[in-house]
């Protein structure tokens, strides 16, 4: 088996269960950004250290945007096929992303002005990352899909990674005040 199949010289994909859409289509489009922001959230792992509570963190949500890529890369016609948590975001995974945001809030110290991003490599990588899954999610936005739970999921994602990066941070937020209006 080699790499490359040829297939998609033409501008087109494959889709889950079947299905060709063009490059530049609103699936590929949004599982475009959520595959960069995977990418930013494990350059964030290996800026933290080995076997440390982040990079659990960290692993688990890359697994799940997995999830929700095998989501929006189905056609609406190929959707029963998905199963919930595996290759389907279900209500629950929105859920437990809230219980682990409310968890890592008691922990941190919520900044009172905007912060600077890079205070250090992880909390910059995890900035970077956040601001994937916000374009991802603007992009989902465009690409309604009847009783997905992708758009909810990534809102609250960006919010828990934004809480990582404060977080990895510590006390040592840069605010933005006196910055030139």
């Amino acid at each position: 088996m080699t790499i490359y199949t040829r297939k998609g010289d033409d501008g087109t994909t494959g889709l889950l269960y079947g299905g060709r859409v063009r490059k530049d289509s609103d699936p590929i489009e949004i599982n475009g950004a959520v595959d960069e922001a995977q990418a930013a959230l494990g350059l964030a792992r290996a800026h933290g250290r080995a076997d440390a509570e982040l990079d659990e963190m960290l692993t688990r949500i890359e697994r799940e945007l997995y999830v929700l890529m095998a989501e929006i890369a189905t056609l609406p016609e190929n959707r029963d096929k998905l199963t919930p948590e595996v290759s389907m975001v279900s209500q629950g995974m929105v859920d437990r992303i809230e219980e682990r945001i409310d968890e890592l809030a008691t922990r941190v110290a919520m900044p009172k002005e905007f912060v600077v991003p890079g205070q250090n490599l992880t909390s910059a990588a995890l900035d970077v990352a956040r601001t994937a899954i916000r374009r991802a999610e603007r992009l989902n936005v465009s690409y309604p899909i009847e009783g997905s739970f992708a758009g909810a999921y990534l809102n609250r994602l960006s919010d828990y990674v934004w809480m990582m990066a404060r977080w990895q941070e510590g006390d040592e937020h840069v605010m933005a005040k006196g910055v030139p209006s």
